[in-house]
């Protein structure tokens, strides 16, 4: 039997459990994936406390990883067994091994490791289209991360830097500060003692930033609407700090004509056309060494109640890998 780590139930993370699950062979259309390596990521906790619906229960959680096909379908074409894959946004990850069909699945490069793809290819991919779509950083551009120093931040920090621009990190510790600057950040502001927008004014000369990159929500908003320039970009694309609730729109117009938007993975990589040319511009910016990926911590995939404990308590650092 293949283990698996499931929920029979909403609610905090000892509701998940390690149990065996019955995998089968492949259908006409799907491939069976042996997984070295499974991402952990915020919107694994959305799914798990139930912010986002992920339907009938039980479940396997799980958006993200990378391992070896090792049987195809008879439909299946161009994925082969023996083909080292990479996923993201495909519910199912945290498993030794699964079926899911190749809409998502995309080729390894010889020079990307698995460890690498499953700590990148979700965050990575989110900091493809934030940089290239929600807003296309160019040089000369002063932009703001919020969590500067999780995983997609430390990504977006380097490539932003990449591209010319210069970075602007909110992070929530002094060594957390460290991690953000050795990421690229020029600056970096501690949330905790700080007034973001007061600082984010001074360090442009009371010009303001064209786009604030927020993943934490409900807690920051107020702080990336005051620190934008008017007719300046507020790309909410993540809670961490909870839903943002009793938002008024309004207070986009009174602001500065403000705009803002809820952006997904899901659909910036919603045809392959996309995902390839999204998945391809990430493997290329590692491979240059524009990019590289770090990863904070790995854990045993049977321990990934631990793993969420460690993430909603933000006690990691870059990236978290789980190990099945």
């Amino acid at each position: 039997m293949t283990k698996a780590i499931r929920i029979h139930e909403y609610g905090d993370a000892d509701n998940m459990t390690w149990e065996d699950v019955d995998v089968g062979a492949p259908g006409e259309d799907e491939v069976r994936v042996k997984h070295t390596a499974v991402g952990l990521n915020f919107i694994d906790i959305y799914q798990r406390t139930g912010l986002y619906d992920i339907g009938a229960l039980p479940a396997t959680l799980g958006m993200e990883g990378a391992g070896v096909i090792e049987e195809v379908g008879a439909s299946v074409d161009g994925f082969a067994a023996g083909d080292r894959v990479a996923y993201a946004m495909g519910l199912g990850a945290y498993s030794e091994s699964r079926l899911m069909t190749t809409d998502r699945l995309v080729k390894l490069p010889d020079g990307i490791s698995d460890d690498t793809a499953a700590a990148m290819m979700l965050q990575g991919m989110t900091a493809q289209y934030l940089l290239k779509s929600s807003y296309a950083v160019k040089a000369g551009d002063t932009i703001l991360i919020m969590a500067a120093a999780g995983g997609v931040g430390q990504i977006l920090s380097q490539w932003a830097k990449s591209l010319g621009a210069t970075v602007i990190g909110c992070v929530g510790s002094e060594a957390k500060a460290e991690l953000a600057k050795a990421a690229g950040c020029d600056h970096t502001i501690l949330y905790n003692s700080e007034d973001i927008a007061e600082r984010v004014l001074d360090i442009t000369d009371g010009a303001g930033v064209p786009v604030s990159y927020d993943s934490i929500g409900q807690a920051t908003v107020q702080a990336s609407l005051d620190s934008l320039k008017p007719a300046g970009v507020f790309i909410s694309f993540g809670n961490a700090s909870g839903p943002i609730t009793d938002f008024n729109p309004g207070v986009l117009a009174m602001k500065g004509s403000l705009y803002m938007q809820r952006p997904t993975l899901a659909t910036y990589t919603r045809n392959r056309e996309l995902l390839n040319a999204a998945a391809g511009d990430l493997f290329d910016v590692v491979a240059s060494g524009a990019v590289s990926i770090n990863i904070g911590q790995t854990y045993p995939l049977a321990e990934t109640v631990q793993a969420h404990k460690d993430l909603e308590g933000r006690n990691t650092t870059g990236s978290s890998v789980l190990i099945p």
